[in-house]
């Protein structure tokens, strides 16, 4: 029996390898022989770019080299004197027969003057049509018609998955309309903005590659090749191209309005934590995005809450701020928005009417009071607290008028690994509000005898609250 058993196994596990051979096999019979065919149907579509900026003094100075060296060109050793010229290079692709271009912001930032030269050699001047610093798009036009354009394609998790291959193309290092291959190593990635949704590729891109496509093998441009991580300045395989998902709004809203209108819900939100899901009624595990503050403007209007749990927006549902405010900022201003929210352990439904970003974040949201140093008398849960009064008003630059400043932490309490500082004003607990150490401790009390392991408190620093759930086994 136990020989008829091994031989069932053996016989399992060669049918699972061959199996798994045929599906390799037909992987790599997918992979095209050659990338010939796709590169001379796009290469017409993407563009050089060449920018040029007066520079009110040369910065260089004389003497690296010798006057009339052959290296006094490289090193831009020239006349000193007057306004000096200097000029950058980049890459970008055609969108539109009529000379529509996308390329990042910061290939022409600054630039008194933008030239376009195409596959066939012929250059012209562009006009700067939009940019978008966040994203790291702009938008330029060319005077021309029946150029050959290229299309979007779906950067989503179908349309550029993990492994699938990509084509980069543009202007690296100056050497003038070059092809990449690789592969899609990561989605999603983020860097340093706050819409990011990078697509990482292995595909090599150097300096000029910035603002040139990265193609699916439909010729389509599914991200904006922007950003490398590297440590020599060159390509070691990590570089970032922003998703077309993104880039299609910004280019639509750059072309129709010169500039970008996102749409704004108007609250402040910090991800949910691991260790608020304790303190959060009704909530099952760390998703949403956690209201902390809801001054004058669309979430204030529908009757949104601080302390709220955003679970769904416009359908979808939301893992955690990032993609909030990725998918708010591609609403349109002035769509009416159905929002889901956790509010004492219930749902609420809530309809929204969305502003615009652009001219509302500003005056909701003006910028915070410097911050200052610290002081003093009651301890709780590791933290000593002070009722607001107009001398700690004075000593922290505090704008609330109510609540418990913190005037020392122990070091090795919960408050202090949760980043709290001197000068932090805890104006809730349990989405109540506190002026007072009683109004604390009851509200403390209550959590304990309620089971919970830990308590959420609204905390303000300058301007900005944010929710942090203190544990309740220190007392």
């Amino acid at each position: 029996m136990r020989r008829i058993l091994i031989a069932c196994a053996s016989a399992i596990l060669l049918a699972v390898s061959f199996l798994v051979m045929q599906a390799v096999a037909a992987s790599a019979q997918d992979r095209p022989p050659s990338f010939a065919d796709l590169a001379e149907l796009v290469s017409p579509s993407v563009v050089n770019i060449t920018t040029s900026t007066t520079i009110a003094e040369r910065t260089m100075p004389r003497g690296i080299v010798p006057d009339g060296s052959p290296f006094e060109d490289f090193f831009n050793n020239g006349p000193r004197g007057g306004p000096q010229r200097s000029s950058a290079l980049g890459s970008g692709f055609v969108i539109s027969a009529d000379g529509f271009i996308v390329t990042n912001n910061h290939v022409i930032e600054g630039a008194d003057e933008i030239l376009i030269e195409f596959y066939s050699g012929v250059e012209l001047p562009a006009e700067l049509i939009g940019t978008d610093p966040n994203t790291d798009i702009a938008v330029l036009k060319v005077d021309a018609s029946d150029l050959p354009f290229v299309a979007f394609g779906d950067s989503n998790a179908e349309g550029a998955r993990v492994g699938d291959w990509v084509m980069a193309m543009g202007n690296p290092l100056g050497q003038g309309f070059s092809v990449s291959v690789g592969i899609v190593s990561a989605r999603n990635r983020a860097l340093s903005g706050t819409y990011d949704d990078y697509i990482q590729t292995d595909a090599a891109i150097n300096r000029g590659n910035s603002g040139g496509p990265l193609f699916n093998m439909d010729g389509q441009v599914i991200g904006v090749n922007t950003a490398i991580l590297s440590p020599t300045g060159g390509s070691i395989g990590i570089g970032f191209a922003m998703s077309s998902d993104v880039v299609v709004n910004v280019v639509d809203q750059l072309i129709e309005f010169g500039e970008t209108r996102r749409g704004w819900l108007g609250v402040r939100i910090q991800d949910v934590t691991p260790d608020m899901v304790s303190a959060i009624d009704g909530l099952d595990n760390a998703r949403g995005a956690l209201v902390t503050d809801v001054p004058a403007g669309p979430a204030e209007e529908s009757g949104m809450l601080s302390g709220d749990v955003i679970l769904i927006f416009d359908g979808v549902e939301i893992a955690d701020t990032r993609e909030l405010v990725r998918i708010v900022g591609n609403s349109p201003v002035g769509k009416e928005v159905p929002v889901q929210v956790l509010r004492d352990g219930e749902t609420e439904q809530l309809i929204v009417v969305l502003g615009r970003r652009e001219t509302s974040e500003a005056v909701a949201f003006p910028a915070a009071a410097p911050e200052a140093p610290a002081a003093e008398p009651d301890t709780l849960l590791g933290l000593t607290l002070e009722p607001v009064s107009p001398e700690l008003v004075e000593q922290f630059s505090l704008n609330v008028d109510q609540g418990l400043v913190i005037t020392a932490i122990a070091p090795d309490s919960d408050a202090a690994s949760k980043g709290l500082i001197e000068g932090d004003v805890i104006t809730e607990a349990s989405r109540q509000p506190v002026g007072t150490m009683d109004e604390l401790r009851a509200q403390i009390d209550l959590a304990t005898e309620a089971g919970r392991t830990s308590i959420l408190m609204l905390v303000r620093r300058g301007g900005d609250p944010r929710f942090v759930a203190l544990v309740l086994d220190q007392e």
